[in-house]
């Protein structure tokens, strides 16, 4: 049964049908079905083994796996030696495609702490690459965070928010900052947060070693997400919750979680996938090493060693990042916790592209030709972007 019911609507002209045993969608759709696509866009889907009317006549091509949509990573730094911070537009534009490769069809670039001069200077490397569509915006990751749950940032270029500050970086990126992770305790924090709202940008909690109480004022004052939950916090205690409390439990946060197997437990990954249903985000917090190789890196101003895969603090006090992919995160999730596809998509897609008001990120007709084909191990096996293959 189509959706939409013509091979020409107001969301364009198709041009050819996709067709898989196995279709999930953001809108729930599960089982077989078909998507017509054309112009980046898709045009019409259906239930079914194929298309009806006009659409039957387009050529169509079968894909073998469960299809879903593209995903979305809101926090990632890097990859192929890469890190945003501190790339070229070369090199910015090499690491934004390994994980379009890898299935992350979205991406809002990292950026992590750094000097005034040196995050602008990453803005206006940046900023173009999302006007022009390869990134879907930037998030400062500091510097606006708290040196006691600093991680790998460097405690030296750590501060305070200052109004004048958080107006020339919003100026300078032109409307391109989409997400900005701030530590609520800071003074003039909240203050920040309600300016930064105000400038249609979405605040995070995040590196903050703040009370739950703190946490939930931030979200009155127009917080909406949890950077990386469990990690750059205090611990949860039963008596004094802190944000990973607030976080769990505050129905206005999303919640960001690192799933690769190294920065979160199973039970804690469990605990949070059940007290935050409906609100997960599976996010990559990928470095530069993703992709690339072991070695030394420098992230946010400090010396870390890759080993293994595993990025730690030259001194080894700190996990400094990942360098795994949300796709690696969605199969962890439905091979190792047993989550069902559709609330695996929910996770790496619907709940980010919400929060971040992105739009088109469903597979239904008018959203974005964005979609990945999983193998029979949950795997990534194929992706299509913009209606182009990978």
């Amino acid at each position: 049964m189509s959706r939409r019911g013509a091979a020409t609507d107001r969301h364009g002209t198709a041009d050819r049908v996709v067709v898989a045993d196995r279709i999930v969608t953001a809108t729930g759709a599960d089982g077989p079905g078909w998507i017509a696509l054309g112009g980046g866009r898709v045009i019409d889907a259906g239930d079914g083994p194929t298309p009806t009317g006009d659409l039957m006549h387009l050529p169509l091509e079968r894909l073998r796996g469960v299809v879903v949509p593209g995903f979305v990573d809101q926090h990632v730094h890097g990859a192929l030696g890469v890190d945003f911070g501190g790339a070229d537009e070369a090199g910015a534009r090499r690491a934004a495609a390994h994980h379009h490769r890898a299935g992350s069809t979205r991406l809002v670039a990292s950026v992590a702490t750094a000097s005034s001069q040196a995050t602008l200077r990453a803005l206006g490397v940046l900023a173009p690459l999302v006007d022009e569509g390869v990134l879907d915006g930037v998030h400062l990751e500091g510097p606006w965070l708290s040196s006691t749950r600093r991680g790998a940032h460097d405690p030296a270029l750590l501060r305070s928010p200052e109004p004048a500050e958080v107006e020339a970086l919003l100026d300078a990126a032109r409307g391109t900052v989409r997400l900005v992770t701030i530590a609520p305790e800071l003074p003039g924090a909240v203050d920040a947060i309600r300016l930064l709202v105000d400038r249609g940008v979405v605040v995070a909690l995040g590196h903050s070693d703040c009370t739950a109480a703190e946490a939930h004022a931030a979200a009155d004052a127009g917080a909406t997400v949890v950077t990386h939950v469990y990690n750059g916090m205090r611990p949860l205690h039963h008596r004094e919750p802190g944000l990973a409390g607030a976080a769990l439990t505050d129905d206005r946060l999303a919640v960001e979680l690192i799933l690769d197997g190294r920065h979160v437990s199973r039970d804690a990954v469990e605990i949070a996938r059940r007290a935050s249903s409906g609100r997960l985000v599976l996010v990559s917090d990928a470095m530069a090493a993703t992709g690339w190789s072991d070695g030394r890196y420098t992230i946010a101003g400090s010396e870390v060693v890759v080993e293994h895969g595993v990025a730690m603090l030259a001194d080894g006090s700190s996990l400094a990042g990942s360098t795994g992919t949300v796709g690696e995160g969605v199969s962890r999730l439905v091979r190792e916790h047993g989550v069902a596809l559709p609330e695996a998509v929910r996770a790496s897609s619907t709940t980010a592209a919400t929060a971040l008001g992105l739009t088109g990120a469903g597979l239904d007709p008018g959203d974005r030709a964005d979609l990945v084909v999983l193998d029979e191990h949950d795997r990534v096996d194929r992706v299509l972007r913009d209606g182009r293959w990978l």
